[in-house]
């Protein structure tokens, strides 16, 4: 009998089991066993979750705390954080199966979130309008919007967290925060930095669950006013209709299907490195993936002798080794789901030059590992090249021109992110302008910055994370007008421009 972790949830400031006392079992990606027990929460404790939230948003110190206290709490717990991250990036691996390398850079990381929104708490203004009515003053000022349902995937879930959790904070919000069920532990071990930060009770909530079980409730439930969501398309379209019941705000980042396009005039190492980068890095489990590589004709032989010869050398294993490079996929359903995409590939005419099913044992394998796969004389009306297969699996599409590159690259329905890899600056700014993404990357990719705003076009979300223009998320403006002279003047009459 395995030994188990057993791990409580976080609601009201306080470690509770689920209310009907029932867990489920949370799965090491790497050796298919499970380790911990969650907490299945249902209804009552997102209720339970949502209620100590508004309570502490609307009457409890939360409330009253400064702005600026605020932003110390923030910068805490961002050193907190630092202090922890070694612990919290050995739990994230244990839990989705991610690289030790990329989950310990992603935590380490991670404060500078805290940092960030901490310092820029207190600088949240309103402004004096100048008004068109005499004998007014018209000010506005900026407040948050209120409880703030918060739902992160199993691919980056302290970082995902981060994103959101923090600008909601800085403005002012409290938080009810469900983590997948597949990647819950870290999310529960963070808590507890957040509770010896001194976090009020009832700012920072965790409902642990299913979808179904607890993030529906959690976004129908009318305590909510914004509803924050990282996921898949389907997913997210299920939260958007929910949240519209309730007229609640929403932020959606979503799927994507990006385009990493290598020009004839490239450094050529460096758009092999930035293709495998795009793709193999975290097991293609990220909605940025490079998953369809646009290769311009006049290199593309040269450039897949090269492409092939360096992806073939990617070191599968244990993702707790530092020397590994492509762990398991994270969950059963999506390893299954991967085998069949390329299956789908193979059926359309792709040609597999590399990989196309599963990793054994005596490759570096474990339970849930798809060899890299890479295929060409992909058509970019095929399936492979136009839905997310969320793993490691690359779709080579060639083209001949700039004007080739641009319409392949925006025949998707998702706009996440691109790449462009040229040596001319002419073509790189128009590329950037013309590529319909919410981030473009340039002689790079699958970057990530704090002081960035990141989000989609089209069906990759709504709404921006991150930078400055992610707190415009967690706000809403209020304006004030101050009657300064005599009188009400006609009270059947409305205080139009010009009326006295």
């Amino acid at each position: 009998m395995p030994e188990f972790k057993e791990y409580k949830t976080f609601i009201g400031g306080e470690w509770v089991a689920a209310q009907s006392g029932e867990t489920f079992e949370s799965e090491d990606p790497y050796t298919g066993e499970p380790w911990a027990l969650i907490p299945r929460c249902g209804a009552d404790d997102v209720d339970r979750a949502v209620r100590a939230a508004y309570d502490a948003w609307d009457a409890g110190p939360w409330a009253d705390m400064t702005a600026t206290a605020r932003g110390r709490l923030l910068r805490k717990l961002g050193d907190l954080i630092a202090e922890n991250a070694e612990h919290l990036a050995e739990i994230e691996v244990r839990d989705n199966g991610k690289l030790i390398s990329e989950m310990l850079a992603q935590c380490k990381y991670l404060p500078e979130w805290y940092y960030f929104y901490g310092g820029l708490a207190d600088k949240i203004e309103g402004s004096v309008i100048a008004s068109d009515k005499p004998d007014t003053f018209n000010y506005t000022l900026r407040e948050p919007v209120g409880v703030c349902a918060m739902i992160t995937p199993w691919n980056s879930p302290l970082l995902l967290v981060g994103w959101k959790l923090a600008p909601a904070l800085a403005a002012g919000c409290t938080c009810v925060l469900k983590p997948s069920e597949f990647t819950s532990a870290s999310l529960l071990e963070f808590m507890k930095l957040v509770e010896e930060a001194g976090f009020p009770p009832g700012v920072v909530n965790v409902v642990t669950g299913t979808g179904r079980e607890a993030g529906e409730p959690l976004v129908t439930h009318p305590g909510v006013a914004k509803v924050a969501f990282t996921g898949g398309g389907s997913t997210g379209r299920q939260v958007y209709e929910q949240a519209a019941q309730g007229l609640k705000k929403v932020s959606l980042e979503l799927g994507g299907k990006s385009p990493n396009i290598v020009f004839d005039d490239c450094v050529l190492e460096d758009a092999v490195n930035g293709a495998i980068s795009g793709i193999f890095a975290a097991t293609g489990q990220t909605c940025i993936a490079g998953s369809r590589l646009l290769v311009q004709e006049t290199i593309h032989d040269e450039f897949m002798e090269r492409l092939v010869e360096v992806a073939s050398t990617a070191r599968m294993g244990d993702p707790k080794r530092a020397e590994t490079q492509v762990g398991p996929v994270t969950t059963p359903p999506q390893y299954e789901k991967v085998l069949e995409y390329i299956d789908i590939a193979k059926n359309e005419g792709a040609t597999c030059v590399l990989g196309g099913g599963p990793a054994g044992a005596d490759e570096g394998g474990g339970k849930y590992f798809v060899k890299p796969t890479i295929f060409d004389n992909v058509k970019n009306d095929m399936r492979i090249a136009q839905e997310e297969v969320f793993g490691p699996v690359l779709s080579v599409i060639t083209f001949k021109d700039e004007e080739d590159a641009i319409r392949i690259g925006n025949d998707v329905v998702y706009g996440l992110a691109a790449g462009v890899w040229t040596q001319s600056l002419n073509r790189a700014t128009v590329m950037a302008k013309r590529l319909r993404a919410g981030t473009v990357w340039v002689n790079t990719y699958r970057a990530v910055s704090v002081t960035a705003p990141f989000g989609g076009y089209k069906q990759s979300g709504i709404g921006r994370e991150n930078g400055q223009e992610a707190i415009e998320q967690y706000l809403q403006t209020k304006s004030v007008m101050i009657n300064t002279g005599a009188g009400a003047g006609n009270p059947f009459v409305m205080k139009v421009a010009g009326s006295s």
